[in-house]
């Protein structure tokens, strides 16, 4: 759902086109305990960070695990969301938190199984 999709930039209404390229341990890359999640959105490479903590703690809430395809629908839909919302095209990185990764996966399973409803 969020690899390869379109989000509408809210202050310019353009459609701008994200794709997914690679997912990185940012501790080899930038000393930085997180994964760091790059897409190409029209063309200009943007980060999503996603800490490394959260992996654990969804573990410990849910005995489930992130996983690789998991953590790219996270900063899929967060990169999506941020777009959208305006906080958007001139920015290079995105961080979240421990809480804002655990609320996008929430938001990637309901995206999910109302995708599987329909």
């Amino acid at each position: 759902m969020y690899k390869d999709f379109t989000a509408t930039d809210r202050w310019t209404k353009k459609a701008v086109h994200c794709l997914y390229q690679a997912l990185i341990v940012a501790i080899a890359t930038r000393h930085a305990d997180a994964v760091d999640i790059k897409f190409l959105v029209d063309g200009r490479t943007v980060w999503v960070a996603l800490p490394h903590p959260a992996w654990v703690e969804y573990k410990k809430r849910t005995g489930l695990t992130i996983t690789d395809p998991l953590a790219i629908e996270i900063a899929g839909h967060y990169l999506k969301s941020a777009l959208e919302s305006g906080e958007g095209l001139g920015r290079e990185m995105y961080s979240l938190t421990v809480d804002e990764t655990l609320a996008q996966l929430d938001a990637v399973v309901e995206d999910f199984e109302a995708a599987a409803v329909q």
